[in-house]
């Protein structure tokens, strides 16, 4: 009984602490209430196409005007002209497969809100349980990543997923793209056993015929549900045979990987993306490529799968994914390290991949992947205003310092913790501060 009332008080000093902590959070900024043009920078438009001597200008949240400062009419006079001579442009980036939002502090249960049991919960959505007071999000939008894709883990079938903007009073403000995905983990072909310090041995998995079975059980149903008696969990599946919700699969080996697309298809289910496409998926990419199957590349920060594999082999899964014709996202796994997203864009380049197809892998070919492309992903007229001006190469964490960030025209407090413990102690120490 002791342990149990100390475990209480434990967690009711950590929700006091966490609810002072969340205070620090920025208010989220008002509509766009005049026209921004931006002059002078090096504009890079997410499609490949870069312009010198720039000038971007939106009003009212959308992108009036991508072209060279030459080209811009008196048409914008009215605007408020901002000079950003010298620095760079990009769209706002998008993080995909993530669960922002959902996980504060990875130790501390009362924090963590990313999964449901059972094994089949299609109808759960990973919007409802967002936390727009996440202390994560302004440390990962202070480097240019403007939206993510939220999505559920546990059991097989997942749930929902949905697309956030990283500045919203709630989350009902934050949805940018609601319930897009359905998150299948294909159950594993191979058992793996024995833990840490011991030897471990693979087997094939006996119960992975049981659980296909469950899986082609509750899609039949879905295809046929008329929606009398109601069932939550095949009416959340309906968007998966008009096209409206895509099917994210992870699958973690080549049998997997071939099984579960053939399995979606044979279900009717009309788009399909292999999320965490890793050197297994590789192996089968001419497969991917005939069946029009956009990839997710699996964490590129890790070692290679098997130790019989080239040690950069993570970093060129982009590359290679893309030389195939695949298209292709990159993703950070791991909510408290997801800012280093561009970043790990940037890396593709050192292994083969040209600047503007690396930005594209967190930008355009997110937002394609997304469906979302019609509005986010690139500098395009008619879009909305997601942008993002750096002092140097965005995908460069030696020349990368965010000044600016709009979301919808929205201009963001790019203010975050870490920014604000290095002026707390910058100041006690006396030291230079830097911006």
């Amino acid at each position: 009984m002791k342990t149990i009332i100390k475990n209480i008080t434990i967690t009711f000093l950590f929700l006091i602490l966490a609810s002072a902590t969340f205070a620090q959070v920025p208010a989220p900024a008002s509509a766009q209430e005049k026209g921004i043009v931006l002059l002078g920078a090096t504009a890079h438009l997410g499609t490949g196409e870069v312009i010198e001597n720039s000038a971007i200008a939106f009003d009212k949240g959308t992108l009036t005007f991508v072209g060279k400062t030459s080209e811009l009419g008196n048409d914008f006079s009215d605007y408020k002209t901002i000079d950003v001579s010298g620095k760079q442009v990009y769209p706002g980036l998008i993080l995909l497969r993530s669960q922002l939002g959902l996980v504060e502090i990875g130790g501390v249960t009362a924090t963590l809100d990313k999964e449901e049991t059972g094994v089949l919960n299609p109808s759960v959505r990973s919007c409802v349980s967002y936390n727009t007071d996440s202390e994560i999000i302004p440390v990962v939008r202070s480097n240019g990543v403007l939206l993510a894709q939220v999505i559920p883990q546990g059991g097989i079938l997942c749930g929902l997923s949905s697309v956030m903007n990283l500045d919203a009073w709630n989350y009902k403000d934050a949805l940018y793209n609601t319930d897009e995905g359905m998150w299948l983990s294909w159950p594993s072909y191979y058992h793996s056993s024995g833990g840490f310090g011991s030897i471990s041995t693979t087997s094939e998995n006996k119960s992975y015929a049981k659980s296909v079975e469950k899986l082609e059980s509750v899609f039949t149903n879905a295809k046929v549900y008329t929606g009398s008696p109601v069932n939550s969990k095949l009416a959340a599946m309906q968007g998966l045979f008009d096209g409206s919700t895509i099917l994210y699969i992870q699958a973690d080996d080549v049998k997997s990987v071939i099984e579960s697309i053939t399995f979606a298809k044979k279900m009717g289910v009309k788009k399909i993306v292999l999320a965490d496409a890793d050197e297994d998926a590789l192996l089968v990419k001419d497969f991917l490529k005939e069946n029009d199957i956009p990839v997710i590349c699996a964490h590129v920060h890790r070692l290679p799968k098997r130790n019989d594999i080239y040690t950069k082999a993570p970093d060129e899964m982009a590359v290679k994914f893309t030389e195939a014709g695949i298209l292709t996202a990159v993703t950070f796994i791991g909510e408290e390290k997801c800012m280093n997203l561009p970043f790990v864009a940037g890396q593709a380049v050192a292994f083969g991949m040209s600047k503007e197809e690396a930005l594209k892998t967190i930008t355009l070919n997110a937002a394609k992947i997304l469906g979302i492309d019609d509005r986010a992903g690139s500098l395009e007229v008619g879009k909305d205003a997601h942008v993002v001006v750096s002092d140097g190469d965005l995908l460069d964490m030696r020349t990368s310092k965010v000044r600016l960030a709009y979301i919808n025209g929205r201009e963001i407090n790019l203010t975050n913790k870490h920014k604000k413990l290095y002026h707390k102690f910058a100041e006690k120490y006396g030291q230079e501060i830097i911006e």
